[in-house]
């Protein structure tokens, strides 16, 4: 069962709704620890002086902003703490907005809002008003020494906040040096490849279709090191860029890629095409029922007379054509006379 990072309270107007605050991540981060090679002994990091290599006591460290080279201003944990933000217990909401007015470049880290005991009924509250009215909140509080702004909006019955970043924390992308030569507009052909491209791979977003492979490969791996097996990785080749001359066709080959895809996907459904032949008859027989009436087997010989019974459906079969249908050759009109008599 998750445990509660931090109490308080959600407060706009004059309601305040006792909150606590859940981690909404669970990280499956691969972590490692540093060795030396020669016997596998662990790496100790110490904190050391650059000027005579010797190791400072932690109490002796100082934080200092660096203004030029070498030249520092030295901040104290006295004159860090003056500064540290108001340590409130109550999350602030300052507005209500739109969720689609706020870009996801903005979000940070999840976290889940639940009801602290006897506030049930004032959350519920919340979570109910906040649905109907499609609204995102806007607030301010203050978690770990650190002021941050957050987003809070329903989802499935409880209240999910997301930290997010302050306006001059996220680049604009007007600061890259991104140069778009002449002749980069696309051309309306390839636009329209394109469109056609991405239609064919929309599809509804279902996250449990997407796993993080590196980290099932990774431990994978380490399992087979662990049972002393050799391994041999095979050098993967870095994809190269498509080329402005092959983008047509790159554009074509990628939708014909996905069609073949969704006609393979759909092969056993699909019911046999109407017109074709069913399986071929075995043997001797085969070749006697294939055989026109009246015409003769290979070498010259006449059909034997354990054939005759096929030619003849072949006959009745050709006797259903259309009338004033003319045979083909005079021997084939024979046979046919000779049958039916």
């Amino acid at each position: 069962m998750a445990r509660a990072i931090w109490t308080g309270s959600v407060s706009f107007g004059l309601l305040n709704v006792p909150v606590k605050l859940y981690s909404a991540v669970s990280r499956k981060n691969v972590s490692f620890r540093e060795l030396r090679k020669a016997d596998s002994s662990r790496i100790r990091h110490r904190r050391v002086a650059e000027e005579d290599g010797e190791e400072v006591a932690y109490e002796d460290i100082v934080k200092g902003y660096e203004l030029a080279p070498e030249q520092y201003v030295i901040l104290t944990r006295e004159d860090l703490e003056e500064l540290d933000p108001k340590k409130t217990r109550a999350i602030e909401i300052e507005d209500f907005v739109d969720l689609d007015e706020i870009d996801p470049i903005y979000f940070d880290h999840p976290y889940y809002l639940g009801p602290d005991k006897g506030a049930e009924k004032a959350y519920s509250l919340l979570v109910h008003a906040m649905t109907e009215q499609r609204k995102v909140a806007i607030a301010r509080f203050v978690l770990r020494n650190k002021e941050n702004l957050a987003a809070i909006r329903p989802m499935d019955g409880v209240l999910t906040m997301a930290t997010m970043r302050f306006a001059d924390e996220v680049v604009s992308p007007e600061t890259l040096d991104v140069l778009f030569e002449d002749g980069t507009e696309p051309k309306e052909r390839e636009l329209e490849m394109a469109k056609q491209l991405i239609d064919s791979l929309a599809s509804d977003f279902d996250p449990s279709r997407y796993r993080d492979e590196y980290r099932e490969e990774l431990l994978a791996l380490i399992e087979r090191k662990a049972k002393g097996e050799e391994l041999v990785v095979p050098a993967a080749a870095a994809p190269e860029p498509t080329k402005a001359p092959d983008l047509m066709a790159a554009l074509e080959e990628s939708l014909a890629a996905v069609k073949s895809e969704e006609l393979g996907a759909g092969a056993p459904d699909a019911p046999a095409p109407q017109g074709k032949a069913g399986p071929k008859p075995k043997g001797k027989a085969a070749s006697a029922g294939k055989a026109k009436p009246g015409t003769k087997a290979a070498g010259g010989a006449k059909p034997k007379r354990s054939a005759k019974p096929k030619a003849k459906a072949k006959v009745r079969a050709k006797a259903s054509a259309p009338a004033g249908t003319k045979p083909k050759s005079r021997a084939k009109s024979k046979s046919k006379a000779k049958t039916t008599k």
